[in-house]
């Protein structure tokens, strides 16, 4: 049987992994990776969690399953955390179950989605994560691209955004980050948001809203806008969050599947299919993520101190946006590279040929993928100095 098999093609940034690794020059940077860095180029273990790990050691009585939903506590924490005070939270329309990771929510919201209307067609931003698109192909979802980033000015297509959605079906899906996009890093302002939630309400499509970045943009409320806006005005809304990057939590797969539904009726029927959904794909959640959240979340204390954390990573993404853009005018760069600036999260578009990004790779030992798309996170102290003159020199 495996003799029919032919290899595939290595995801790129694997590809982009191993070759840093390999790469003997001491000037190396990798801005590939989508994860949190510190200024040591170090993913590290939050306070926070080291703490709420310790307290779960000692307390944990029990391996057994927890149910296809997960963890209790944890469901009612990330509501609270997503919706904040919001009216939706007493009105029993909310269903939560936690899931492997952000990847393992919008699986298992492709399948519910598949369940609900075979024939609905998921829409996503043009560009999007790179993984969106093969997450819903696999469950046999159609998709289709809505205009966002326009490559020439280094902004939103909003204007080509709305046209594309005003002509999309009732019963279709549209896919929405809510903050930080990946991989443009542009946002919707909230008169955007407004505007594109008018629109759901208006041509009866269901928003499906990415939340894997929740407090690397403008802070934990700021960012939750958008899904807090369409929670007040449409009947029906998907909602997939991740752990991953706010909590440092990328390896123990943790995250969120939250439907609301307009009713508390429709909300329990719709949560059966989606554990019917769950049983067909990995049967019951992990436990250890969703037990350190909900201990953070549950503690003034290290909820506190997880503030404390998540901000510093904020301010230090935003602080490395603007020494990128400082060091490119020091050495002579004249081009407009301002937009980095006003964008938000790890991720941002150089705007640079696929030649100059071979260019920097190969020459310079400065890793991106060939969309000239950086993680602003691989920046620090020590590197922006070498990587703003290697980009000086490259598109000069």
């Amino acid at each position: 049987m495996f003799e029919q098999l032919s290899p595939l093609p290595a995801d790129a940034i694997l590809g982009l992994i191993n070759a840093y690794n390999q790469d003997a020059n001491p000037d190396k940077v990798d801005l590939g990776v989508g994860v949190y860095k510190d200024e040591m180029g170090h993913t590290g273990v939050l306070q926070c969690v080291k703490t709420a790990e310790k307290l779960r050691n000692e307390n944990e009585t029990s391996k057994v399953y927890i149910g296809p939903t997960g963890e209790a506590a944890f469901n009612e924490k990330i509501n609270q955390l997503i919706f904040g005070d919001h009216a939706i939270l007493a009105q029993d329309r909310l269903r939560t179950i936690s899931t492997p990771g952000g990847t393992g929510s919008l699986r298992v919201a492709a399948e519910f989605i598949k369940s609900c209307n075979a024939n609905a067609t998921v829409w996503m931003s043009n560009p999007t994560w790179a993984n969106h698109e093969s997450l819903f192909v696999a469950a046999g979802v159609k998709v289709a691209a809505y205009p966002y980033y326009d490559y020439e000015t280094n902004s939103l297509d909003f204007d080509g955004m709305m046209a594309c959605l005003s002509q999309v079906n009732a019963g279709d899906i549209v896919l929405l980050h809510a903050c930080c996009h990946n991989p443009s890093g542009m946002d919707l302002t909230q008169s955007q948001w407004q505007s594109v939630t008018a629109l759901a309400k208006e041509r009866g499509f269901t928003p499906l809203i990415d939340m894997a970045y929740q407090g690397f943009g403008q802070g934990l409320d700021a960012d939750a806008y958008g899904p807090r806006l369409m929670a007040s005005e449409l009947p029906e809304l998907l909602l997939s969050s991740s752990c991953s990057k706010n909590f440092g939590l990328y390896r123990e797969r943790i995250g969120g599947f939250t439907l609301m539904a307009k009713d508390s009726t429709n909300a329990n029927v719709s949560q059966s299919v989606v554990l019917s959904v769950v049983r067909g794909i990995y049967s019951m959640p992990p436990a250890h993520g969703a037990a350190l959240v909900s201990t953070i979340l549950s503690s003034e204390e290290l909820t506190a101190q997880w503030h404390q954390e998540l901000a510093v990573m904020r301010e230090r993404i935003a602080f490395n946006r603007q020494s990128l853009v400082e060091k490119l005018k020091e050495y002579g760069v004249t081009r407009d590279f301002s937009f980095i600036i006003r964008q938000s999260g790890m991720f941002s578009f150089l705007g640079i040929t696929k030649e100059q990004v071979a260019t920097l790779v190969n020459d310079y030992s400065i890793y991106m993928v060939d969309s000239s798309r950086i993680s602003i996170a691989g920046i620090n102290k020590s590197n922006v100095d070498y990587l703003a003159k290697s980009i000086a020199a490259v598109i000069k």
